[in-house]
């Protein structure tokens, strides 16, 4: 049970560093890296953290709930009370919230879900079949 939680947390880490690699380092990668990686990566950074709470639970639920987050947070964005903007200039706030809805950033975060389960759903099905192999008579 802690090993996946384990590659879990490692892809989620993973995911948090290239996400932050790529604002970091954006005066020296390609302007199309730069627009799109960010929200790509967040998404999958959401994904793996979906599915470090839910390691037990079936791919698709955490694909699920991962985008209700995602969609939710970027829908959020729409909403501009005051106190929520102060949040939002928040380092962490701007992190987690966001600062502008922005309908594209829903298509990067699909492709970063999509890819995330899809590297999962292969991973896991790999990991099973060695198991098989394993456990053969």
């Amino acid at each position: 049970m802690l090993k996946p939680i384990i590659y879990y947390a490692a892809a989620f880490l993973l995911a948090m560093a290239l996400g932050f690699s790529s604002r970091y380092f954006a005066s020296q990668l390609p302007s199309f890296v730069v627009a799109h990686f960010g929200d790509i990566l967040w998404a999958s950074m959401v994904y793996f953290g979906f599915r470090m709470l839910q390691v037990r639970r079936p791919l698709l639920l955490s694909l699920a709930c991962s985008a209700a987050f995602s969609y939710g947070i970027e829908f959020s964005q729409l909403y501009q009370a005051d106190w929520i903007r102060n949040v939002r200039h928040t380092t962490l706030g701007g992190l987690v919230l966001g600062q502008g809805f922005s309908g594209i950033d829903l298509v990067r975060y699909s492709i970063g879900l999509l890819l995330s389960y899809a590297i999962d759903y292969f991973a896991c099905k790999r990991v099973k079949a060695k198991q098989k192999i394993g456990s053969a008579p």
